[in-house]
């Protein structure tokens, strides 16, 4: 599942660490992609992504296997992140020479030997992965294009508020585009209403205009703004381990539940 949007702040990183943290409370086996330069997602879940810590970069230039650079997350049994280091900012230049460059992460994500896309071969993988989340940097560049090329889904937050909605439709042509030459099996599974604020109109109003637009592909949980959840990485957690009584925390396990049962069916 690609996380994506390329518009900056709208808790994109923020959801990732979260909905990954809360599935693996539900018994999941999840794997992190962190594909941004900055390495929040890296930092949120408490693993080291100093420069020279193997990282994205070595798998997705230099072809090292995913399953020599993932790290457990010190905090969540059966959460695993694969770092970004500031090396993946040059990666984008790196790899436009390269043959068959928007395939290069679908590639290692496919070469993990606990990612298993065969149903007949789930059963025979006991401690496979139940999902792989990919954080996207927040542009629309060759990294979230190997991003939405890997992917089979796709997760957008958005923030409730009045540019929401701005720059959706470059994000959905892209998706188009992806799907009609490179990914036609990319689906537009899950959109997630972030920073809602229920006092305001305005926020309201936004809902009603993204669940109308979407329908059935809007979560029904809302993601309140939440001082907690903007707390949680500065030291190096997710909101669900700093304070999993907060509002933030219950609302991003529901959404988490929400997923894992759609995915269920």
């Amino acid at each position: 599942m690609v996380v994506a949007n390329q518009k900056g702040g709208v808790g994109k990183t923020t959801t990732t660490v979260n909905i990954a943290a809360a599935l693996a409370q539900l018994g999941q086996r999840v794997l992190v992609i962190d594909l941004d330069p900055q390495g929040n997602a890296s930092t949120a879940l408490s693993v080291e992504h100093r420069r020279g810590v193997p990282s994205t970069y070595d798998g997705l230039v230099e072809g090292k296997p995913l399953a020599d650079i993932a790290r457990p997350c010190p905090d969540l049994p059966g959460l695993f992140v694969v770092p970004a280091t500031i090396d993946l900012a040059g990666a984008e230049i790196e790899l436009v020479s390269v043959v068959a460059r928007e395939g290069r992460l679908r590639k290692a994500i496919h070469g993990h030997p606990l990612v298993v896309t065969d149903a007949a071969r789930a059963a025979e993988v006991e401690d496979r992965f139940d999902y792989v989340l990919i954080d996207c940097p927040p542009s629309l560049g060759l990294l979230t294009l190997n991003a939405l090329v890997a992917g089979d889904e796709m997760m957008i937050p958005i923030q409730a508020e009045y540019y929401a909605l701005e720059g959706l439709g470059q994000l959905l042509e892209t998706v188009d585009m992806v799907r009609a030459h490179l990914n036609p099996d990319l689906a537009v599974s899950t959109i997630l209403l972030t920073m809602y604020d229920a006092r305001t109109r305005l926020a309201a109003g936004v809902a009603d205009e993204v669940r109308g637009h979407f329908g059935d592909q809007v979560l029904r949980t809302n993601i309140p703004r939440s001082v907690r959840v903007s707390e949680a990485p500065s030291y190096g957690q997710t909101v669900m381990t700093y304070d999993p009584g907060s509002p933030g925390a219950l609302s991003y396990f529901e959404a988490a539940r929400e997923i894992a049962t759609k995915g269920a069916r």
